[in-house]
């Protein structure tokens, strides 16, 4: 039983909590926002899909990545790594 309870508090519970922080990132996305990819691609959100997004990078350069690829805020005040 305290094994239970140790695998809870030092494993299960900061991983949730890593999950729902990453998960509300991820949902409370919106055009406009400067962000940072897994791959370190710093960008502009200029459109939102379901499950893809796509960034303005430079000039008439816009690409198209997974939501599940974006790693943080790149603004200071927003700053949410993940």
């Amino acid at each position: 039983l305290l094994m239970g309870v140790v695998f809870y508090f030092l494993l299960y519970r900061p991983q949730k909590k890593e999950q729902n922080k990453r998960s509300r990132l991820l949902d409370n996305l919106k055009k406009g926002e400067r962000i940072v990819t897994i791959g370190g691609v710093y960008g502009t959100i200029n459109a939102l899909q379901d499950d893809t997004v796509t960034l303005h990078i430079a000039d008439r350069v816009d690409i198209t990545i997974a939501r599940s690829a974006v790693s943080h805020y790149q603004d200071s005040s927003k700053q949410e790594a993940v």
